[in-house]
C-alpha cells in the first residue's frame, strides 16, 4: 500500500478513535517526554494504534474480534517486527478496567528496551524482548 494511502488511513483513523483509544492516548500523552508516542501510525503496510518511534514499540488495542483473528494478528505482529517494532498487544477491556496495569507494562516495557540498549552499548547481550504481554 502506498504512503500516501496508509497517511490517508492513519489520519482517518485517528478521526475515528474509539473511546478506549482516546483513553489510552491522553494516558501515553502523561508519560515523560522521552517517550513521545503517535497515533494510529504506518509501520510498513500496517497501521498501528501506538507507537514510540524511539523505542521501536508498536502498542495494539484488540477488540472482541481479535479473539477470532489470531493467526492474522500474529501475522501482522511479525510483519510489524521486520521493521524493527516491538508490539505489544492490550485487550480493550483491559484498558478500561485496568488502565494503571496497562500503563505499567508500557514503562516496563519502555524500560527493558533502554536496559538492552545500555547493555548492548556496554558490549553485554540485550535480552529476550517480549513480542506480547498482557491478554
Amino acid at each position: 500500500m502506498p504512503l500516501r494511502r496508509r497517511t490517508r488511513i492513519a489520519r482517518k483513523l485517528r478521526r475515528d478513535a474509539t473511546e478506549v483509544e482516546k483513553q489510552l492516548w491522553w494516558a501515553l500523552r502523561e508519560l515523560p517526554s522521552q517517550h513521545r508516542f503517535r497515533r494510529q501510525h504506518p509501520i510498513g503496510r500496517h497501521v498501528v494504534d501506538f507507537a514510540c518511534p524511539g523505542r521501536k514499540l508498536a502498542i495494539e488495542l484488540d477488540g472482541g474480534q481479535h479473539a477470532l483473528q489470531e493467526e492474522a494478528d500474529a501475522a501482522r505482529t511479525s510483519d510489524i517486527a521486520r521493521h524493527g517494532y516491538r508490539v505489544i498487544r492490550f485487550w480493550n477491556g483491559d484498558v478500561v478496567s485496568n488502565l494503571s496495569g496497562v500503563l505499567e507494562l508500557i514503562r516496563q516495557e519502555l524500560e527493558a528496551e533502554r536496559n538492552n540498549t545500555l547493555s548492548a552499548l556496554q558490549g553485554g547481550e540485550g535480552g529476550a524482548q517480549r513480542e506480547a504481554l498482557g491478554g
